[in-house]
């Protein structure tokens, strides 16, 4: 139960978030729009929770990283179980949006 837990959370082994994007991940932000608004990493994707799987034809290429963020890392767990379950092979939980941005 602890391992499923650190997975969904994206604990674990050290994750360089600069090496995923320098590589093409995709960054996406599953806040509401208003709060995306209000500020975001450049460049980032912004499909809300809510709305993920009605939208996941926007995230054509299932082999290619993506980096999930929010504002707490709640969200961003959500999404990246939703997913991991729809056949997305690369997803990794960069928690906080603020905090993600000063990783990558």
């Amino acid at each position: 139960m602890i391992n499923t837990l650190k997975k969904l959370f994206g604990l674990g082994p050290a994750i360089n978030y600069a090496e995923l994007v320098k590589n093409g991940a995709i960054i996406l932000d599953v806040r509401s729009k208003s709060e995306y608004a209000g500020g975001h990493i450049k460049g980032s994707v912004n499909i809300s929770v809510d709305t993920l799987r009605n939208n996941l034809g926007k995230l054509k290429d299932k082999n290619k990283p993506i980096i999930t963020c929010c504002a707490s890392g709640m969200r961003s767990a959500s999404a990246k179980s939703i997913l991991a379950s729809n056949g997305y092979t690369q997803v990794f939980n960069g928690g906080g949006w603020y905090s993600l941005q000063s990783k990558i």
